[in-house]
């Protein structure tokens, strides 16, 4: 079985996730999981930055647009955070962009 990438980096974010579902519970809007997430991480010293602007390249010339996912975390991982009953492919798909068009090579989709 292959190593997985970053694996104790990804670790300590889903469990930094879990830890804020666990103390919040389900029903809040987006924004409150991400104040709440950035709280965490401060606690449990998880480098990050949120909600800043990530370059898009393509055929390697950087665009004047760009994207703003919800977390980069370790300067290596975009974590996209969603309130919604189930993931659609419409929410993959984005995580599959990021990750596409930008120099990061890890996304983790959390609901």
């Amino acid at each position: 079985m292959a190593d997985l990438l970053y694996k104790d980096e990804s670790y300590a974010i889903i469990g930094a996730c879990f830890k804020v579902y666990k103390e919040m519970g389900c029903g809040f809007l987006e924004a409150v999981y991400q104040e709440c997430l950035e709280i965490e991480f401060g606690k449990q010293n998880i480098p990050f930055r949120a909600q800043s602007d990530v370059y898009i390249y393509y055929c390697g010339e950087e665009l004047k647009k760009r994207y703003q996912p919800d977390f980069i975390c370790y300067d290596k991982i975009i974590l996209e955070i969603k309130t919604v009953k189930n993931l659609t492919e419409e929410h993959h798909a984005q995580v599959h962009n990021y990750l596409h068009a930008t120099v990061y090579k890890l996304g983790i989709l959390a609901n």
